[in-house]
């Protein structure tokens, strides 16, 4: 069973723009490259960057508590450690998050937007060496199968976006559901070996329509009560470094043969 990689995506602030990749390279230990590498604190969290531990995402500003957060696009210049960001009735940002005084300043403008909905106050949290801030601690690469979100849309009677779920790689061409009993197997990403972890537990962050930063339909609660659970989707390790580019094999993990006896 081969699917293909039909999308790449980071997010270099947790909670705030997708931004489509190419290609990427992959490595054990190590997270998904620019991914979730910043964060935004809505009131002190206890983050310590010398010693870094993962914090629920309830402490940050991210779409399952605040949907405004939509409305803010941002778009990251890797090289500079630069982020611009727009927002509607709100003057453009550019700063660069690599530094203090950039990340100050973007608290600063975001705390404008969204206002007495993030009562902070709000700082900017950079992630250390291979530290991501992701929704769980050993959730290395997320993957979304297009099928299975096709699937729910069509028991929904509407079309989900796939960007709903945030995902950093998304697959055509496997069955719906198929990797919903995949943990602990292994499988190939374009180059790469990876072993999938768990699937990911779904919380109100779909709900929000990402294009108008509303909570528009229950996604959580569709999942939950077309299937009895609120998975959609599958954390993954890597295990052996590859590249992984669009269009790239997504082979999934073969059940063993079981002999008769």
């Amino acid at each position: 069973m081969t699917g293909h990689v039909a999308g790449i995506f980071r997010h270099p602030v947790k909670g705030f723009t997708p931004e489509a990749l190419s290609a990427v390279d992959l490595a054990p230990g190590r997270g998904f490259p620019h991914d979730r590498i910043y964060a935004v604190e809505n009131g002190p969290c206890g983050f310590d960057p010398t010693a870094p531990a993962f914090i629920s995402k309830q402490k940050f500003t991210v779409l399952a508590a605040l949907p405004k957060v939509a409305a803010v696009r941002t778009r990251y210049h890797e090289a500079s450690g630069d982020l611009e960001a727009t927002a509607p009735g709100a003057p453009p940002f550019f700063g660069r998050l690599a530094e203090e005084a950039g990340r100050t300043a973007f608290a600063d403008w975001l705390a404008e937007i969204l206002g007495d909905e993030a009562p902070g106050p709000l700082k900017v949290q950079a992630a250390p060496e291979s530290w991501r801030f992701t929704d769980h601690p050993l959730g290395q690469v997320s993957i979304v199968n297009l099928a299975s979100v096709a699937d729910l849309g069509r028991r929904m009677g509407v079309e989900l976006d796939p960007l709903r779920f945030r995902a950093n790689l998304y697959v055509d061409g496997w069955p719906a559901w198929a990797e919903h009993g995949w943990a602990g197997r292994r499988l190939m990403l374009g180059w790469a070996e990876a072993e999938v972890f768990k699937p990911i537990v779904r919380c109100a962050a779909p709900d929000v329509n990402p294009d108008t930063a509303e909570r528009d339909i229950e996604v959580t609660k569709a999942l939950f009560d077309a299937f009895g659970h609120m998975n959609c989707g599958i954390y993954v390790r890597v295990t052996q470094p590859g590249r992984v580019s669009l269009g790239d094999a997504c082979t999934a993990p073969q059940l063993k043969a079981v002999s008769a006896s």
